[in-house]
Order: structure tokens, then sequence, then C-alpha cells
């Protein structure tokens, strides 16, 4: 592991091993607010590709696509994406041509990442392709892969995984158990590849990324920049001090992303934010995001459960919920939750939000005004009426999350600053130019630390921000008397 020691240093951080944490990744000088502090490509990767969306297997498009002509299974939107794939892909594809159709049909991206990874291996070996300190196949080695830890119905599972990857390869003798192994090691340690505005896109092996550990008050983010992974500081971190990202989504109580991340990761967080577990703040906390709201509408108060269980009371004012009031409301929810997914499976939305809004308004009745349940209410909602193009109800709704944004969220969180870009793109469709500069302007503040100046997208927005405000200052100019004539 020289190699890497000496790669990291270039990037001015050190690996430690920590007792309780294992390995550790240090900054070997300050950082500050929007720095890079690492950027890897992935050692492989794969897109999401479904049924109904495909994409291109070097850069994601999903514009003018072709599929391979041979192993009918990968696509490609031009010929300079194949090429730089080739030396991989010309193993994979000899594999896959051999299946026939039906069997083409089990290739899923899980199996193609773990096809490409022994592929990618094996060029290595033969030095086909470089094998260098922060892509080598002794950095995914050394991954942590929990098997000890997982149940006998997921080994099974991997192990049936690691048994199709040798029947498609049928390589001599292919090592099923380290195959294994690694699907292990990449449900732990891959990482799912998201555009700038985080939405999914595939997902990939960053061996070097890996060596970052968990906070739930992390001090910096992974966002990605076409395939690369990117972390950047979105606090000051001095010299010395440890970088940790998130794993999961932190907008939960403390007893939710420790389940998260002892299901997933197979640890128990002891970041500063978990240590306050069963301390006041914590149970605050929990009560406002997954709790219930006091009786009063005009109380902000959150309930706490009363000493003999027979409901709750609101710790400002006192008053009482009993638990059959709180369970008959919370049935309702979920027969509407129910309904409400059936009819946005079969894409009728138009029913979809009215069972939607029938969920928000029982769901005001029930929880917390900053309950993260109300808001993942209230995001679906948003979704589905941007996607019928009713802009205005949408903007209601958007308004409507971003205070609870502001209160889980720190400051320089991507999700507050991608909800602030929302917001300000609404607001400038609609007409409201000047709340859309102020929520761009937002959006901006926030995002060129997560996201840096120089990507398309922050320039597009930055370039959005400009046109609003110079919308914003010829309204200004214009004579106060002046009508317009339609």
């Amino acid at each position: 592991m020289e190699d890497l020691t000496e790669a990291l240093r270039q990037w001015d951080l050190r690996m430690s091993t920590l007792p309780e944490k294992g390995r550790s990744l240090f900054a070997n000088k300050d950082f500050f607010p929007g720095e890079v502090i690492i950027k890897q490509e992935p050692c492989v990767f794969v897109p999401n590709n479904s049924a109904s969306q495909a994409r291109c297997d070097t850069c994601f498009s999903s514009s003018n696509l072709k599929k391979c002509s041979a192993c009918r299974v990968v696509w490609y939107c031009g010929s300079s994406c194949q090429k730089s794939q080739w030396k991989v892909h010309q193993l994979e594809c000899r594999a896959l041509s051999r299946l026939d159709e039906d069997k083409r049909k089990y290739v899923t991206p899980s199996i193609r990442l773990m096809l490409k990874l022994c592929i990618h291996r094996k060029l290595q070996d033969e030095r086909i392709i470089p094998s260098t300190a922060t892509d080598n196949y002794r950095l995914v080695e050394a991954l942590v892969s929990h098997m000890s830890d997982i149940d006998q119905k997921q080994l099974v599972l991997y192990a049936q995984m690691a048994n199709l990857v040798n029947l498609i390869l049928q390589w001599p003798n292919i090592n099923i158990k380290e195959i294994t192994e690694n699907f292990s090691k990449l449900s732990c340690n891959g990482h799912t590849i998201c555009d700038s505005e985080f939405r999914p896109l595939g997902t990939g092996l960053y061996p070097v990324i890996s060596i970052i550990n968990h906070s739930c008050l992390p001090n910096a983010v992974l966002v990605f920049e076409d395939t690369a992974a990117v972390v950047r500081a979105v606090q000051y971190i001095s010299s010395g001090s440890e970088v940790s990202i998130s794993y999961i989504e932190t907008a939960g109580s403390t007893i939710t992303r420790q389940k998260a991340l002892k299901e997933q990761y197979f640890f128990t967080c002891s970041c500063p934010r978990c240590e306050n577990v069963g301390k006041f703040n914590d149970l605050h906390e929990s009560a406002v995001l997954e709790g219930y709201r006091c009786r009063d509408d005009s109380c902000t108060g959150f309930l706490l459960r009363d000493s003999d269980n027979r409901g709750f009371f609101c710790q400002r004012c006192g008053l009482f919920r009993a638990k059959e009031e709180l369970k008959e409301l919370s049935n309702k929810i979920r027969t509407m939750l129910d309904r409400a997914v059936t009819s946005t499976s079969s894409a009728q939305l138009e029913e979809a939000i009215s069972i939607y809004k029938m969920v928000e308004q029982f769901q005001r009745e029930l929880y917390h005004p900053r309950s993260i349940f109300l808001l993942q209410t209230r995001e679906q909602l948003l979704k589905m009426l941007m996607e019928v193009e009713d802009w205005k109800e949408a903007l209601a709704y958007c308004r409507l999350t971003v205070p609870v944004y502001e209160s889980v969220y720190p400051s320089n969180h991507p999700l507050l600053g991608l909800q602030y870009y929302t917001c300000g793109k609404l607001e400038w469709l609609l007409g409201y130019t000047d709340g859309a500069v102020r929520s761009l302007t937002k959006a901006v503040d926030t995002l060129r630390v997560t996201h840096g100046t120089s990507t398309p997208f922050i320039k597009e927005l930055i370039l959005k921000l400009e046109e609003a405000r110079a919308e914003t200052s010829y309204k200004l100019k214009l004579p106060s008397e002046r009508v317009t004539v339609l």
C-alpha cells in the first residue's frame, strides 16, 4: 500500500487505522468549504439500465443509443464511448453473446458490475490495462466484506449470483468463494452514481473513496462529475482531522439512522449527533421528525409518551392524545398510501394526486408540522404536480417543504441547495421574479460549495440567476404608470 500512501499524500491526505473504525482518511492540511478533498474515477461502473430506461455504458447518456450488435445487452451513444470501454467489453461481450435471449434478462446491473470487476482484474494481471495506486485489485481485496454479519439467506443469494457469473464467464479455475465475498463488498462499498440533481444513474466501485468513514454530521460531501466521485469539504476541516461523509439520509431520528446503518453497513455510529441518543435534544429531534403533533392547532409543541403508555402528552401545553386516536389516523393513512402507490405505478397521476392530498390532510392532523413523513408526502405531490405541469400548485408545495429542509439539513447540504433551486425555477416560470432571485441566490450559495463552480450544472444555475436579476432590474426601470396592453 506504499503507492496508495504516496498517492494520498499528493491530495494532502493520509490513511490511518482506528481501532473502532478501521481504515480512515485524515487531512494533512486545512480544507475550507468548497475545496476538493479527493477525486477518483471508478474501478468499475455500470448504468442502472432497465426494460424502460437504457443509458450509454460509458457516459450514461440516454440519447442516440445503439445496442452492441454482438451481445445485445450493452448500449452506447457513439463510437468514442464504445472504443473507450472496448478492452473490458470485448471479454464481457464474448461471454454475454453465448447466452440465449431468456438468460440475458438475468444479467442485472449487479451481475454486470461483478463481470466487469472480474475482467478488470484479469486485464490488470495480464498488464493489458494499467494498475495504478488508486485503481488496482489489491484495494478491492482490502475492502471489508462483513461476511460474518450477513444472514444465511443473503449469503445463499450472493452464492447464486457468483455461480451465475461463473456460468457467464466460463473461465477455468474461477474462485466462486471470492466472487461471493466480492458481492458482499459491493453491497456495502459500492456507490450510487448520481447526476448533479442527485438522480441515480448507475453504480460504481471507488476503493479509495470507500476508506472515508460515515458521520451523521459530516464535514464533507460526495458528489459526481460524470462518473468521477468528488469529495468536497462542507465545513472547515483542520489539518489532522478525519474526513467524513454521510452514507445514508440524515433527516431522521437517531434510532432510524442507526437502524439503517446497522442493516446496510453493519456498524453502530458514534458520531457527535448519535452520542446524544436518549438526551433531551435527541428526544426533541425524534419527536419532531417522526412523532405526533399537539391536538391544539395553534400549539407548536411535540408529543411525548406518557408514563402509563395510554397515549402521548404535549410537552408545551400538556394536552393529551390517546393511542387509539393516533392508531386510527395511522391506519387511514396507511390504507390511502397503498391506494396512492397503486395509482402512481399504473400512471393514473390525477387520481394519485387526489389520494396523496387526502393523505397529507390526515398527516397534518397526526404528525408534527416538521415531520419527515409529511415532508415525504409533499415531496411526492411536488414531483407529480410537476409531471402534470401544474406549476402554481407545485410551487405552493415546494414552498411548504423549504422550511423543513432548512430545519433538518445544515446550511451547506446539497439537498437543501437543490430545493432552493427547484423553488427558484418554479417562481421564475410563474413570473415571481423577486422570489426567484432570492431562491436562486440561496441555491447558488449552497451548491457552489457542494458542487464547485466549474461544472455545467452550476454554470447553468449561475446563468439563470443572472438572467433573473437582469429581469428584476429591467422591471424596476419601467415607468410605474406604464400599462401593458394585451
